[in-house]
């Protein structure tokens, strides 16, 4: 029996008993971070390569603390990325709204698009875009000063400053200088109701930090108003805006791209699980 994979085994089984949500995917991330090996890898190690720290992660990742936290890097599309406290972790969900986005820009017909992305945290959509859409421009937007500097370590790390440029600045009033000249605004913002404060996850309202989380307002949506106030000021005719929300709050955030302010096509999209997770909409030209 290998020892480290007797000892992952274990592993799976406590953090199980805690409630993690997946437990044996956590051990062997924690397993693999601690022995500077890949998952695939785990099961070539001796024996004699066990290294206890192993112990130490899974302890934290059974109090509560995220695993991102404990590895501190974070998985997003192609990217991997440096994060740890003060920074909100990339969830799976928002890989689809970052697909959505590349998917429009490899169809315009623009030669250099620029893109804007609103409370960019990690950079995660920001990078993605960048990686995967080589001749876009992208302007990544971020109040927050713990975000900021994770943002700028990642973007840099990556190489990706000819490319991306970061700005501090709320996303609200950020970036007059582009208005009317981007092509696709893109933003997970906060969106959660204070209202719902019980409902949301130990782990997540101990860990993530609250800007990235509460959103304003009865319903949670006032940062999301203030996206729409934006994408409509920075937009050229016809650029696009994509915006997450949680899984219940489709129909208000449609409504929040309303006719009369110049929005059309206003769809609600789903993730991967098939719910509701985010609206886009293109600005209408004068025209129409």
């Amino acid at each position: 029996m290998n020892l480290l994979l007797d000892e992952i085994a274990r592993a799976t089984a406590r953090l199980a008993e805690a409630g993690v949500a997946s437990p044996r995917a956590d051990a062997e991330e924690l397993a693999a971070f601690v022995h500077g090996v890949g998952r695939g890898e785990l099961h070539t190690l001796p024996d004699s390569a066990f290294d206890a720290r192993f112990w130490e992660g899974v302890a934290r990742r059974e109090a509560g603390e995220p695993l991102q936290h404990i590895t501190g890097r974070a998985y997003f599309r192609y990217l991997e990325l440096t994060v740890g406290p003060g920074v909100f972790v990339p969830r799976p969900e928002t890989e689809v709204v970052a697909g959505w986005a590349i998917d429009r820009l490899r169809e315009m017909d623009v030669a250099d698009p620029v893109v804007v992305d609103l409370g960019t945290g990690s950079a995660a959509i920001a990078l993605s875009i960048a990686q995967e859409v080589p001749q876009a421009r992208v302007h990544a937007v971020e109040l927050d000063d713990d975000a900021h500097r994770h943002a700028a370590k990642n973007i840099a790390d990556l190489d990706a400053r000819g490319q991306v440029t970061l700005h501090r600045g709320d996303l609200g009033s950020a970036l007059p200088e582009l208005n009317g000249r981007v092509d696709l605004v893109v933003s997970n913002p906060p969106y959660i109701p204070m209202s719902e404060w019980e409902y949301v996850p130990v782990d997540v309202r101990e860990h993530d930090p609250a800007p990235a989380l509460w959103g304003g307002g009865d319903d949670g949506l006032d940062a999301v108003r203030a996206v729409e106030r934006t994408a409509r000021r920075l937009l050229r005719p016809g650029g696009f805006v994509a915006v997450e929300h949680s899984d219940l709050q489709g129909a208000p955030v449609y409504w929040i791209f309303a006719e009369e302010h110049g929005w059309r096509d206003v769809r609600n999209r789903r993730d991967l699980t098939d719910r509701d997770r985010y609206v886009t909409a293109r600005l209408t030209t004068s025209m129409e």
